[in-house]
Protein backbone atom coordinates (compact mmCIF):
# COMPACT_ATOMS: atom_id res chain seq x y z
CA UNK A 1 0.00 0.00 0.00
CA UNK A 2 2.99 2.21 0.77
CA UNK A 3 3.76 2.21 -2.92
CA UNK A 4 0.65 4.41 -3.31
CA UNK A 5 2.59 7.74 -2.16
CA UNK A 6 4.60 6.80 -4.96
CA UNK A 7 1.87 8.10 -7.65
CA UNK A 8 1.17 11.54 -8.97
CA UNK A 9 -1.77 13.28 -7.70
CA UNK A 10 -3.17 12.80 -11.53
CA UNK A 11 -2.38 9.05 -11.59
CA UNK A 12 -4.12 8.76 -7.92
CA UNK A 13 -6.94 10.12 -9.29
CA UNK A 14 -6.74 8.24 -12.63
CA UNK A 15 -6.97 4.82 -10.55
CA UNK A 16 -9.64 6.30 -7.92
CA UNK A 17 -11.63 7.37 -11.67
CA UNK A 18 -11.17 3.56 -11.86
CA UNK A 19 -12.02 2.26 -9.12
CA UNK A 20 -8.76 0.66 -9.05
CA UNK A 21 -7.83 1.89 -5.79
CA UNK A 22 -9.92 3.56 -2.93
CA UNK A 23 -9.90 7.03 -1.22
CA UNK A 24 -9.46 5.24 2.14
CA UNK A 25 -6.57 3.28 0.63
CA UNK A 26 -4.42 6.29 -0.47
CA UNK A 27 -5.01 8.14 2.67
CA UNK A 28 -4.02 5.14 5.14
CA UNK A 29 -1.39 4.64 3.16
CA UNK A 30 -0.55 8.56 3.53
CA UNK A 31 -1.23 8.71 6.80
CA UNK A 32 1.40 5.12 7.12
CA UNK A 33 3.68 7.30 5.45
CA UNK A 34 3.43 10.21 7.66
CA UNK A 35 3.85 7.81 11.25
CA UNK A 36 6.83 6.20 9.15
CA UNK A 37 8.82 9.53 8.41
CA UNK A 38 7.21 12.24 10.06
CA UNK A 39 8.89 11.54 13.64
CA UNK A 40 12.37 12.90 11.41
CA UNK A 41 11.14 14.97 8.96
CA UNK A 42 8.70 16.60 11.22
CA UNK A 43 6.32 18.47 8.75
CA UNK A 44 2.93 18.02 10.81
CA UNK A 45 2.32 20.61 13.68
CA UNK A 46 -1.26 18.02 13.65
CA UNK A 47 -2.73 14.96 11.79
CA UNK A 48 -6.18 15.00 11.12
CA UNK A 49 -6.93 11.03 11.10
CA UNK A 50 -10.53 11.05 11.73
CA UNK A 51 -11.60 13.99 9.66
CA UNK A 52 -9.03 12.45 6.36
CA UNK A 53 -10.56 8.93 6.86
CA UNK A 54 -13.83 10.49 7.02
CA UNK A 55 -13.65 12.14 3.94
CA UNK A 56 -12.15 9.40 2.34
CA UNK A 57 -15.27 7.44 2.83
CA UNK A 58 -16.91 9.76 1.49
CA UNK A 59 -15.28 10.53 -1.85
CA UNK A 60 -15.45 6.65 -2.35
CA UNK A 61 -19.39 6.68 -1.89
CA UNK A 62 -19.43 9.46 -4.91
CA UNK A 63 -17.39 7.53 -6.72
CA UNK A 64 -18.94 4.08 -6.91
CA UNK A 65 -22.81 6.66 -7.06
CA UNK A 66 -20.68 7.92 -10.05
CA UNK A 67 -20.56 11.21 -8.98
CA UNK A 68 -17.11 12.38 -7.84
CA UNK A 69 -17.02 16.21 -7.08
CA UNK A 70 -13.79 17.57 -9.59
CA UNK A 71 -11.22 15.00 -10.98
CA UNK A 72 -9.26 15.17 -8.01
CA UNK A 73 -12.00 13.97 -5.91
CA UNK A 74 -10.25 11.46 -3.06
CA UNK A 75 -6.63 12.65 -3.66
CA UNK A 76 -5.38 13.61 -0.05
CA UNK A 77 -3.24 16.72 0.74
CA UNK A 78 -1.53 18.67 3.05
CA UNK A 79 -2.52 22.64 4.59
CA UNK A 80 -0.23 25.05 5.80
CA UNK A 81 -0.99 26.25 9.31
CA UNK A 82 -2.03 29.41 7.45
CA UNK A 83 -5.44 28.56 6.39
CA UNK A 84 -8.53 28.58 8.52
CA UNK A 85 -9.78 25.52 9.19
CA UNK A 86 -13.07 25.12 10.89
CA UNK A 87 -12.99 22.77 13.88
CA UNK A 88 -9.07 22.20 13.74
CA UNK A 89 -6.56 24.09 15.34
CA UNK A 90 -4.80 26.30 13.96
CA UNK A 91 -1.63 28.17 15.09
CA UNK A 92 0.18 30.08 12.54
CA UNK A 93 3.20 28.47 13.89
CA UNK A 94 2.78 30.69 16.44
CA UNK A 95 2.59 30.32 20.66
CA UNK A 96 -0.20 32.92 20.75
CA UNK A 97 -2.44 31.31 18.73
CA UNK A 98 -1.59 27.93 20.12
CA UNK A 99 -5.13 26.89 21.11
CA UNK A 100 -6.73 28.33 18.80
CA UNK A 101 -10.24 26.29 16.52
CA UNK A 102 -11.58 28.84 13.59
CA UNK A 103 -15.71 28.81 13.47
CA UNK A 104 -15.21 28.85 9.91
CA UNK A 105 -12.90 27.55 6.74
CA UNK A 106 -10.95 29.57 4.38
CA UNK A 107 -12.16 29.79 0.99
CA UNK A 108 -9.57 27.47 -0.36
CA UNK A 109 -9.90 25.31 2.18
CA UNK A 110 -13.86 25.31 1.43
CA UNK A 111 -12.54 24.80 -2.31
CA UNK A 112 -10.83 21.96 -1.57
CA UNK A 113 -13.57 20.53 0.28
CA UNK A 114 -15.98 20.74 -2.32
CA UNK A 115 -13.71 19.07 -5.05
CA UNK A 116 -13.94 16.32 -2.12
CA UNK A 117 -10.01 16.33 -1.20
CA UNK A 118 -8.95 14.53 2.78
CA UNK A 119 -7.34 17.24 3.96
CA UNK A 120 -4.79 14.92 5.94
CA UNK A 121 -3.39 18.00 8.37
CA UNK A 122 -1.65 21.28 8.81
CA UNK A 123 1.76 21.94 7.83
CA UNK A 124 4.63 23.48 10.00
CA UNK A 125 6.14 26.90 9.22
CA UNK A 126 8.42 30.03 10.13
CA UNK A 127 5.92 32.03 12.29
CA UNK A 128 3.20 34.04 11.33
CA UNK A 129 5.07 33.00 7.72
CA UNK A 130 7.88 35.09 8.49
CA UNK A 131 11.42 32.96 7.86
CA UNK A 132 12.92 31.54 4.95
CA UNK A 133 13.88 28.38 6.68
CA UNK A 134 11.48 26.95 9.05
CA UNK A 135 13.47 27.56 11.84
CA UNK A 136 11.31 30.59 13.50
CA UNK A 137 8.36 28.27 14.10
CA UNK A 138 7.39 28.39 17.77
CA UNK A 139 7.30 24.58 17.80
CA UNK A 140 9.79 22.89 16.13
CA UNK A 141 12.44 23.27 13.06
CA UNK A 142 10.98 20.81 10.01
CA UNK A 143 13.93 18.88 8.26
CA UNK A 144 14.58 18.84 4.26
CA UNK A 145 13.81 15.13 3.17
CA UNK A 146 17.10 15.69 1.53
CA UNK A 147 19.14 16.05 4.08
CA UNK A 148 17.87 15.95 7.59
CA UNK A 149 20.78 18.11 8.63
CA UNK A 150 19.51 20.73 6.49
CA UNK A 151 16.13 23.39 5.95
CA UNK A 152 13.56 23.12 3.46
CA UNK A 153 12.86 26.19 3.44
CA UNK A 154 10.60 28.71 4.33
CA UNK A 155 7.82 29.88 5.19
CA UNK A 156 5.86 26.97 3.60
CA UNK A 157 8.95 24.73 4.35
CA UNK A 158 6.70 22.13 6.22
CA UNK A 159 4.53 21.79 2.82
CA UNK A 160 7.46 21.19 0.62
CA UNK A 161 8.75 18.76 3.19
CA UNK A 162 5.71 16.81 3.41
CA UNK A 163 5.28 16.65 -0.74
CA UNK A 164 9.02 15.61 -1.46
CA UNK A 165 8.45 13.34 1.83
CA UNK A 166 5.68 11.40 -0.17
CA UNK A 167 3.78 12.33 3.24
CA UNK A 168 0.92 14.23 0.70
CA UNK A 169 0.04 13.74 -2.78
CA UNK A 170 -0.01 17.96 -2.81
CA UNK A 171 -0.21 20.66 -0.58
CA UNK A 172 -0.89 24.54 -0.63
CA UNK A 173 1.44 26.56 1.07
CA UNK A 174 1.31 31.02 0.95
CA UNK A 175 3.77 33.43 -0.87
CA UNK A 176 4.61 36.78 0.33
CA UNK A 177 8.54 37.16 -1.19
CA UNK A 178 9.06 33.74 -1.90
CA UNK A 179 7.56 30.97 0.29
CA UNK A 180 6.26 28.69 -1.62
CA UNK A 181 8.71 29.10 -4.69
CA UNK A 182 12.60 28.86 -2.36
CA UNK A 183 11.09 25.92 -0.47
CA UNK A 184 10.15 24.01 -4.10
CA UNK A 185 13.77 24.20 -4.80
CA UNK A 186 14.97 23.15 -1.65
CA UNK A 187 12.99 19.76 -2.06
CA UNK A 188 12.77 18.99 -5.52
CA UNK A 189 8.85 20.14 -5.70
CA UNK A 190 6.70 22.28 -7.85
CA UNK A 191 5.62 25.61 -6.26
CA UNK A 192 3.76 28.21 -8.14
CA UNK A 193 2.53 31.69 -6.87
CA UNK A 194 -0.39 32.95 -8.10
CA UNK A 195 -0.71 36.31 -9.62
CA UNK A 196 -1.68 38.66 -6.75
CA UNK A 197 -5.46 38.30 -6.92
CA UNK A 198 -5.98 35.59 -8.14
CA UNK A 199 -6.56 33.28 -5.38
CA UNK A 200 -8.72 33.92 -2.29
CA UNK A 201 -6.85 35.28 0.70
CA UNK A 202 -10.09 35.06 3.22
CA UNK A 203 -8.96 32.69 5.92
CA UNK A 204 -5.50 33.30 5.48
CA UNK A 205 -3.78 34.49 8.69
CA UNK A 206 -2.16 37.89 7.80
CA UNK A 207 1.51 38.72 7.04
CA UNK A 208 1.49 41.35 4.67
CA UNK A 209 -1.65 41.81 2.99
CA UNK A 210 -0.48 43.36 -0.42
CA UNK A 211 1.76 41.12 -0.76
CA UNK A 212 0.32 37.33 0.37
CA UNK A 213 -0.58 35.15 -1.91
CA UNK A 214 -1.86 31.25 -1.50
CA UNK A 215 -0.92 28.59 -4.18
CA UNK A 216 0.14 24.88 -4.90
CA UNK A 217 2.77 22.93 -4.41
CA UNK A 218 3.17 19.93 -5.84
CA UNK A 219 5.49 16.94 -7.08
CA UNK A 220 4.73 17.58 -10.69
CA UNK A 221 3.66 20.49 -13.14
CA UNK A 222 0.41 18.67 -14.47
CA UNK A 223 -0.06 18.12 -10.34
CA UNK A 224 0.23 21.84 -9.49
CA UNK A 225 -1.93 22.77 -12.95
CA UNK A 226 -4.85 20.61 -11.20
CA UNK A 227 -4.69 22.06 -7.63
CA UNK A 228 -4.37 25.49 -9.10
CA UNK A 229 -7.65 25.44 -10.94
CA UNK A 230 -9.65 24.29 -8.09
CA UNK A 231 -8.44 27.28 -5.78
CA UNK A 232 -8.51 29.72 -8.81
CA UNK A 233 -11.65 31.42 -8.04
CA UNK A 234 -13.22 34.68 -7.79
CA UNK A 235 -14.34 35.35 -4.06
CA UNK A 236 -16.92 38.49 -2.97
CA UNK A 237 -15.54 37.91 0.26
CA UNK A 238 -11.70 38.64 -0.41
CA UNK A 239 -11.83 42.69 -1.80
CA UNK A 240 -8.31 42.12 -3.77
CA UNK A 241 -10.06 39.06 -5.54
CA UNK A 242 -9.94 39.55 -8.86
CA UNK A 243 -12.88 38.77 -10.87
CA UNK A 244 -11.24 37.12 -13.96
CA UNK A 245 -11.81 33.34 -15.39
CA UNK A 246 -10.35 30.42 -13.85
CA UNK A 247 -7.91 29.55 -16.19
CA UNK A 248 -7.64 26.06 -17.87
CA UNK A 249 -4.00 24.92 -17.48
CA UNK A 250 -4.42 21.50 -18.52
CA UNK A 251 -5.48 21.60 -21.93
CA UNK A 252 -2.68 23.51 -23.49
CA UNK A 253 0.14 22.17 -20.91
CA UNK A 254 1.65 19.75 -24.04
CA UNK A 255 2.15 22.85 -26.33
CA UNK A 256 5.95 23.39 -25.54
CA UNK A 257 8.22 26.34 -25.85
CA UNK A 258 9.04 25.98 -29.31
CA UNK A 259 8.46 30.24 -30.51
CA UNK A 260 8.37 31.45 -27.22
CA UNK A 261 10.83 34.54 -25.45
CA UNK A 262 12.33 33.64 -22.59
CA UNK A 263 14.46 36.73 -20.89
CA UNK A 264 17.33 35.95 -18.92
CA UNK A 265 17.63 39.29 -16.38
CA UNK A 266 21.45 40.17 -15.63
CA UNK A 267 21.01 41.44 -12.41
CA UNK A 268 19.54 37.46 -11.11
CA UNK A 269 22.89 36.46 -12.50
CA UNK A 270 25.17 38.31 -9.99
CA UNK A 271 27.97 37.49 -7.63
CA UNK A 272 26.91 35.51 -4.24
CA UNK A 273 25.29 32.86 -6.28
CA UNK A 274 26.21 28.99 -5.78
CA UNK A 275 28.42 28.35 -8.63
CA UNK A 276 26.90 24.70 -8.80
CA UNK A 277 23.33 26.67 -8.98
CA UNK A 278 24.34 29.29 -11.60
CA UNK A 279 26.10 25.95 -13.83
CA UNK A 280 23.18 24.35 -13.73
CA UNK A 281 20.98 27.10 -14.23
CA UNK A 282 22.83 28.10 -17.51
CA UNK A 283 22.56 23.86 -18.52
CA UNK A 284 18.61 24.67 -18.02
CA UNK A 285 18.95 27.21 -20.19
CA UNK A 286 20.83 26.09 -23.27
CA UNK A 287 17.91 23.02 -22.81
CA UNK A 288 14.94 25.62 -23.37
CA UNK A 289 17.19 27.04 -26.22
CA UNK A 290 17.28 23.54 -27.42
CA UNK A 291 13.63 22.55 -27.01
CA UNK A 292 13.00 25.70 -29.32
CA UNK A 293 12.40 29.15 -27.16
CA UNK A 294 14.82 32.42 -28.21
CA UNK A 295 16.80 33.65 -24.90
CA UNK A 296 16.96 37.35 -24.62
CA UNK A 297 19.36 39.32 -22.65
CA UNK A 298 17.15 41.67 -20.33
CA UNK A 299 17.05 44.13 -17.73
CA UNK A 300 15.55 44.63 -14.37
CA UNK A 301 17.47 47.72 -13.19
CA UNK A 302 15.76 48.53 -9.50
CA UNK A 303 15.70 44.76 -8.61
CA UNK A 304 18.98 46.04 -6.44
CA UNK A 305 16.81 48.01 -4.58
CA UNK A 306 14.30 45.22 -3.82
CA UNK A 307 15.13 43.51 -0.80
CA UNK A 308 15.10 46.73 1.72
CA UNK A 309 11.76 48.10 -0.17
CA UNK A 310 10.34 44.42 0.68
CA UNK A 311 11.59 44.29 4.20
CA UNK A 312 10.30 47.91 4.76
CA UNK A 313 6.96 47.09 2.89
CA UNK A 314 6.44 44.18 4.24
CA UNK A 315 7.19 44.66 8.11
CA UNK A 316 5.20 47.50 8.08
CA UNK A 317 2.00 45.53 7.12
CA UNK A 318 2.85 42.95 9.40
CA UNK A 319 3.10 45.66 12.38
CA UNK A 320 -0.67 46.85 11.22
CA UNK A 321 -1.86 43.32 10.87
CA UNK A 322 -0.77 41.81 13.96
CA UNK A 323 -1.59 44.74 15.90
CA UNK A 324 -5.24 42.89 16.82
CA UNK A 325 -3.10 39.62 19.24
CA UNK A 326 -3.31 42.05 22.24
CA UNK A 327 -4.49 38.86 24.40
CA UNK A 328 -8.18 40.51 24.80
CA UNK A 329 -10.22 39.17 20.99
CA UNK A 330 -8.68 35.88 20.89
CA UNK A 331 -4.90 33.41 21.21
CA UNK A 332 -3.27 33.46 23.92
CA UNK A 333 -3.44 35.64 27.19
CA UNK A 334 -0.92 36.71 29.67
CA UNK A 335 -2.11 35.25 33.02
CA UNK A 336 -0.64 37.24 35.70
CA UNK A 337 -0.85 40.58 34.03
CA UNK A 338 -1.81 43.49 36.45
CA UNK A 339 -4.12 46.37 33.92
CA UNK A 340 -4.28 46.94 30.41
CA UNK A 341 -0.92 47.42 29.37
CA UNK A 342 0.86 44.58 31.21
CA UNK A 343 -1.97 42.04 29.56
CA UNK A 344 -0.78 43.92 26.19
CA UNK A 345 3.17 43.80 26.26
CA UNK A 346 3.09 40.00 28.57
CA UNK A 347 1.32 38.69 25.98
CA UNK A 348 2.83 40.02 22.71
CA UNK A 349 5.86 39.39 24.94
CA UNK A 350 5.18 35.97 25.63
CA UNK A 351 3.84 34.70 22.47
CA UNK A 352 5.57 36.09 19.46
CA UNK A 353 8.79 34.87 19.20
CA UNK A 354 12.11 36.46 17.81
CA UNK A 355 11.88 36.96 14.12
CA UNK A 356 8.55 38.49 14.73
CA UNK A 357 9.44 40.85 17.40
CA UNK A 358 12.33 42.06 15.06
CA UNK A 359 9.75 42.68 12.44
CA UNK A 360 7.20 44.30 14.45
CA UNK A 361 9.89 46.99 15.23
CA UNK A 362 10.95 47.59 12.09
CA UNK A 363 7.52 48.16 10.38
CA UNK A 364 6.44 50.28 13.54
CA UNK A 365 9.46 52.11 13.22
CA UNK A 366 9.19 52.86 9.50
CA UNK A 367 5.48 53.75 9.95
CA UNK A 368 6.01 55.94 12.90
CA UNK A 369 6.15 59.67 12.70
CA UNK A 370 8.81 61.74 10.93
CA UNK A 371 9.86 58.38 9.39
CA UNK A 372 6.65 57.09 7.33
CA UNK A 373 7.85 59.74 4.49
CA UNK A 374 11.35 58.78 4.27
CA UNK A 375 10.57 54.87 4.49
CA UNK A 376 7.67 53.35 4.13
CA UNK A 377 6.32 56.33 1.37
CA UNK A 378 9.67 55.79 -0.57
CA UNK A 379 9.95 52.25 -0.65
CA UNK A 380 6.40 52.34 -2.19
CA UNK A 381 7.72 54.73 -4.90
CA UNK A 382 10.17 52.49 -5.69
CA UNK A 383 8.08 49.54 -5.37
CA UNK A 384 6.06 51.35 -8.55
CA UNK A 385 9.54 51.40 -10.32
CA UNK A 386 10.48 47.75 -10.23
CA UNK A 387 6.97 47.18 -11.13
CA UNK A 388 7.46 48.84 -14.30
CA UNK A 389 11.09 47.22 -15.14
CA UNK A 390 8.40 44.44 -15.63
CA UNK A 391 6.38 45.91 -17.42
CA UNK A 392 8.83 47.01 -19.75
CA UNK A 393 10.72 43.97 -19.99
CA UNK A 394 7.22 41.77 -21.06
CA UNK A 395 6.34 44.06 -23.81
CA UNK A 396 9.75 41.72 -25.39
CA UNK A 397 9.72 38.48 -23.98
CA UNK A 398 7.04 36.02 -22.84
CA UNK A 399 8.27 34.70 -19.73
CA UNK A 400 11.40 35.36 -17.33
CA UNK A 401 13.84 32.72 -16.53
CA UNK A 402 16.45 33.10 -13.35
CA UNK A 403 17.19 30.73 -10.21
CA UNK A 404 14.73 30.22 -7.21
CA UNK A 405 17.45 30.62 -4.39
CA UNK A 406 20.98 31.65 -4.82
CA UNK A 407 22.36 28.23 -3.06
CA UNK A 408 20.98 24.81 -2.31
CA UNK A 409 19.41 23.80 1.27
CA UNK A 410 22.09 25.20 3.57
CA UNK A 411 22.30 23.64 7.43
CA UNK A 412 19.75 23.76 10.10
CA UNK A 413 21.27 26.37 12.82
CA UNK A 414 23.40 28.24 9.78
CA UNK A 415 21.90 31.54 9.73
CA UNK A 416 19.50 31.73 12.36
CA UNK A 417 21.71 34.30 14.34
CA UNK A 418 22.33 36.20 10.87
CA UNK A 419 18.75 37.96 9.74
CA UNK A 420 20.40 39.57 6.75
CA UNK A 421 22.19 36.29 5.61
CA UNK A 422 18.49 34.48 6.59
CA UNK A 423 16.90 37.72 4.18
CA UNK A 424 19.19 37.16 1.10
CA UNK A 425 17.84 33.71 0.61
CA UNK A 426 14.34 35.46 -0.92
CA UNK A 427 16.66 37.88 -3.04
CA UNK A 428 15.35 36.82 -6.06
CA UNK A 429 11.52 35.46 -5.14
CA UNK A 430 10.71 38.87 -3.31
CA UNK A 431 10.78 41.29 -6.75
CA UNK A 432 7.63 39.39 -8.20
CA UNK A 433 5.35 39.87 -4.83
CA UNK A 434 6.35 43.54 -5.30
CA UNK A 435 5.18 43.51 -8.72
CA UNK A 436 2.07 41.15 -8.00
CA UNK A 437 2.92 38.97 -10.62
CA UNK A 438 2.90 34.88 -10.83
CA UNK A 439 5.92 32.92 -10.32
CA UNK A 440 6.80 29.39 -10.65
CA UNK A 441 9.83 26.92 -9.25
CA UNK A 442 10.54 24.10 -10.85
CA UNK A 443 13.25 21.31 -10.37
CA UNK A 444 16.02 21.57 -12.43
CA UNK A 445 18.87 19.61 -11.38
CA UNK A 446 20.81 18.52 -8.45
CA UNK A 447 24.58 19.84 -6.84
CA UNK A 448 27.12 17.26 -6.77
CA UNK A 449 25.95 16.44 -3.12
CA UNK A 450 22.65 15.48 -3.93
CA UNK A 451 20.76 18.34 -2.91
CA UNK A 452 17.93 20.07 -5.36
CA UNK A 453 17.76 22.99 -7.22
CA UNK A 454 15.63 25.11 -8.47
CA UNK A 455 14.73 26.71 -11.86
CA UNK A 456 12.31 30.19 -11.63
CA UNK A 457 10.13 31.23 -14.24
CA UNK A 458 8.18 34.50 -13.93
CA UNK A 459 5.30 35.89 -16.23
CA UNK A 460 2.96 38.78 -17.01
CA UNK A 461 -0.08 39.12 -14.44
CA UNK A 462 -2.90 36.22 -14.84
CA UNK A 463 -0.28 34.22 -17.27
CA UNK A 464 0.26 30.90 -15.13
CA UNK A 465 -0.29 29.04 -17.79
CA UNK A 466 2.24 29.82 -19.75
CA UNK A 467 4.65 29.36 -17.19
CA UNK A 468 3.11 25.74 -16.37
CA UNK A 469 3.29 25.11 -19.87
CA UNK A 470 6.85 26.33 -20.27
CA UNK A 471 7.37 23.93 -16.89
CA UNK A 472 5.80 21.20 -18.25
CA UNK A 473 8.63 21.36 -21.38
CA UNK A 474 11.38 21.31 -18.90
CA UNK A 475 9.87 18.14 -17.04
CA UNK A 476 9.64 16.27 -20.46
CA UNK A 477 13.10 15.72 -20.89
CA UNK A 478 14.22 14.61 -17.38
CA UNK A 479 13.46 12.61 -14.34
CA UNK A 480 14.13 14.70 -11.42
CA UNK A 481 10.46 14.36 -10.72
CA UNK A 482 10.55 10.56 -10.27
CA UNK A 483 13.46 10.96 -7.77
CA UNK A 484 12.41 9.86 -3.89
CA UNK A 485 13.98 11.41 -1.12
CA UNK A 486 16.22 9.73 0.61
CA UNK A 487 14.54 9.93 3.89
Amino acid sequence: MSSLTDLSMLELAAKLASREVSSVEATRASLQRIAQVDPKVRAFLRVDEAGALKAAEASDARRKAGSPLSALDGVPVGLKDIFLTEGVETTCGSRILEGFVPPYDATVVRLLKEAGLPMVGKLNMDEFAMGSSNESSAYFPTHNPWDLTRTPGGSSGGSAAAVAAREVFGALGTDTGGSIRQPAALTNTVGLKPTYGRVSRYGVIAFASSLDQPGPMARTVGDTAALFQLIARHDPLDSTSADVETPDCLTGLEDGVRGLKLGVPREYFAEGMDPEVAGTLRASLEELEKLGATLVDVSLPHTKYALATYYLLASSEASSNLARYDGIRYGQRAKDARGLKELYTQTRGQGFGAEVKRRIMLGTYALSAGYYDAYYLRAQKVRTLIREDFTKVFQQVDAIVSPTSPVPAFKLGAKVDDPLSMYLMDVYTLPCNLAGLPGLSVPCGFTQGGLPIGMQLLGRPFDEARLLRIARAFEREHDFFRRAAPV
